[in-house]
């Protein structure tokens, strides 16, 4: 014989609105994915795309085809970032043939430019993060101490752009900054005490160099400003607030402040960072480079640079701002910049007008921090 339970009415009430409250909660989160995200989650958009970058890959230099020395830096950096989110090692091999074949051009990864001995630097980081091979983290510390070499009292400090010694720029200063931090937190001792240093000299110097404009972007180095006829050459020059100079800078902050909390720090990298993803953008808030659509060899990979390090400061420092700036620009890329065979465009917003190494592996930074992101949630 079963027996009828009463149940009261105040609690029936109170379990109604529950439920309804629940299935709206579903529905909302639903609804918000389904504008938000594409319908394939960012990390297989990932994994089609790394695929297709792999097409230029050529194993005998161990570099990649239509891109220049310092981005294939930037496609191994890609490769690396990968597997973290992916939890794969399927690129390993790439690394390790890289790091061969690719010193017969420029041994021991060193070159004129010392911006582009900071790109390698920092791939042969993130190489030894996902794989743990010592020799990676060596050669990352090599390539330090050639940079480490260049620093003089011209301007007050900081290292120059090349070892021709005409300019102090920011990018340079900025991977200097970046590779003496991510050092700093992966190794120990005296050689931990001397990075952090170095990080610390770094940042101290650059604070006060003029290159942090009064919006508090990054212009491009120092010089005579715009409209100076007279005087030193070591203010800021006023030239163009590239997004990869947003970008470098924020990723050297967010390594010094892993160990120690430090509001300074966290302060001024979020003041570069909402500066640089308000200002750089256009009407739906999606990413953009002054040269666009046409930005040469080297500007198609300044976006990802920033879009890279934002998703690494998000990691010490989360912000909502952040993580929708990412998605935003990931969700129009695979909607508005993608060609046949998940080539990925230079102009985010779109349309799709043609691709190389380089512009597909700027886009994926920003899929594989949507995929980073996501993987979080």
């Amino acid at each position: 014989m079963s027996r009828k339970i009463e149940v009261p009415l105040s609690l029936f009430i109170m379990l109604s609105i529950l439920s309804g409250c629940a299935a709206r909660s579903r529905q909302n989160q639903q609804n918000q994915r389904s504008l938000t995200a594409p319908a394939i989650s960012y990390l297989q958009d990932s994994t089609d795309a790394i695929q297709t970058l792999q097409t230029w890959y050529t194993p005998s230099t161990g570099l990649y085809q239509t891109m220049g020395w310092w981005n294939s830096a930037n496609a191994i950096t890609v490769l690396a970032d990968y597997e973290q989110v992916s939890n794969s090692t399927k690129y390993n091999s790439v690394f390790a043939n890289t790091f061969i074949a690719a010193q017969k051009s420029h041994r021991a990864f060193l070159n004129n430019f010392y911006d582009d001995e900071g790109w390698w630097a920092l791939a042969w980081i993130d190489a030894y993060d996902v794989t743990h091979e010592p020799q990676y983290l060596s050669m990352a510390e090599s390539i330090f101490a050639d940079m480490a070499a260049s620093w003089d009292n011209t301007c007050g400090g900081g290292i120059w752009w090349s070892k021709d010694k005409h300019y102090k720029n920011a990018i340079a200063n900025e991977l200097f900054l970046s590779v003496a931090a991510h050092l700093a937190n992966r190794t120990s001792g005296s050689a931990r005490i001397g990075y952090l240093n170095w990080s610390k000299r770094e940042w101290t110097w650059f604070q006060a160099s003029g290159m942090i404009n009064s919006k508090t972007l990054v212009n491009d180095g120092l010089g005579r400003g715009r409209g100076q006829t007279t005087g030193g050459n070591c203010v800021n020059n006023g030239q163009t607030t590239w997004s990869y100079n947003q970008g470098v800078v924020l990723g050297g902050l967010a390594e010094m402040s892993t160990r120690k909390r430090n509001r300074s720090l966290a302060r001024a990298a979020q003041k570069i960072a909402m500066a640089a993803t308000t200002l750089l953008v256009d009407s739906n808030g999606i990413l953009h480079d002054p040269c666009e659509p046409k930005c040469g060899a080297d500007g198609t990979q300044f976006k990802g640079v920033l879009i890279r390090n934002l998703a690494l400061l998000d990691k010490t420092h989360p912000q909502a701002a952040y993580e929708s700036f990412i998605d935003a620009n990931a969700d129009s890329i695979w909607k508005n910049d993608q060609g046949p065979g998940f080539q990925l465009g230079q102009v985010w917003s779109g349309p799709f007008n043609g691709t190389d190494a380089a512009i597909q592996s700027s886009a994926l930074d920003t899929l594989i921090g949507a995929a980073g992101l996501q993987r979080r949630e």
